[in-house]
């Protein structure tokens, strides 16, 4: 399909919403060439849309090069998922953080991406880019390969038939990428080496509703709603340490999501 038919079958509103959408966490900054590409629209009208939107102050433009914008952010603050489970989660990832000095995650899933909810920072001195509102491939990262590992079949499907390559280490390999889903299912954590970011590894477990274990007799999957994780230069021989103080944290904010009354945003 032509992209003027493309074009033909969406809504203005329809249009600006695919153009901000072509952002995520790993393309943060985009040119109207890439947004176009991205989004399946004419240049001529990716460049529209992006200049109306920038007017709106919902994205910023720099040089060539588009992102969101503060007035996007802000709105975004308002939604139940970025309040409700923050604040629940909060003083468990503050005690994983003052444990393990790493930088700390909350994560749930969007879709077919892992949306980071919070962020302790830890100390290190390369940039990690995962950010509070930022969205994240789920194949590339700890706490995204949990969630996919608990996620629908068709979840799963969807991300299995396009894993782009963030590093040189990330696994695009479908059948092994299953592999990893069943271990993660089976063992109750995910780990990753460089798949990311190179220079780190990350620890992650699942966040249960009711606060119970990471999987049930029988292997069957939990009701799992987030992931809390670890960002770390080199996992190696603290992976135990690492998981058990992730484990420990994860079953305490579980504990204190009531399944009559679960915070907006959790599902």
């Amino acid at each position: 399909m032509s992209g003027r038919a493309i074009e033909a079958g969406r809504s203005v509103l329809s249009r600006a919403v695919a153009v901000v959408g072509a952002f995520d966490g790993a393309h943060r900054e985009l040119t109207a060439t890439e947004v176009a590409e991205r989004v399946g629209l004419p240049l001529s009208t990716a460049h529209r849309l992006l200049g109306e939107l920038v007017g709106h102050g919902l994205l910023t433009r720099r040089a060539d090069r588009y992102g969101i914008g503060h007035r996007l952010w802000s709105v975004g603050q308002l939604a139940p998922v970025q309040t409700g489970p923050r604040d629940v989660a909060a003083p468990f990832l503050q005690d994983i953080h003052v444990t393990t000095r790493a930088t700390v995650h909350l994560v749930v899933r969007d879709g077919t991406s892992a949306l980071y909810l919070d962020r302790v920072s830890g100390h290190t001195a390369l940039r990690i880019v995962s950010k509070p509102g930022s969205h994240l491939p789920l194949h590339a990262t700890g706490a995204g390969k949990v969630l996919l590992a608990h996620a629908p079949a068709d979840v799963q499907e969807r991300v299995l038939g396009d894993l782009p390559r963030m590093t040189p280490y990330t696994v695009t390999h479908a059948g092994r990428l299953r592999e990893q889903l069943r271990r993660v299912r089976e063992q109750g954590y995910a780990t990753t080496s460089e798949e990311m970011t190179l220079g780190m590894s990350s620890v992650a477990v699942p966040v249960v509703r009711g606060g119970g274990p990471g999987t049930r007799a029988g292997g069957t999957s939990p009701e799992v709603v987030a992931a809390v994780g670890v960002v770390v230069p080199v996992v190696g021989r603290s992976r135990q340490r690492l998981v058990a103080v992730l484990q420990v944290a994860a079953r305490g904010i579980g504990r204190q999501l009531d399944p009559a009354g679960l915070p907006a945003g959790w599902s």
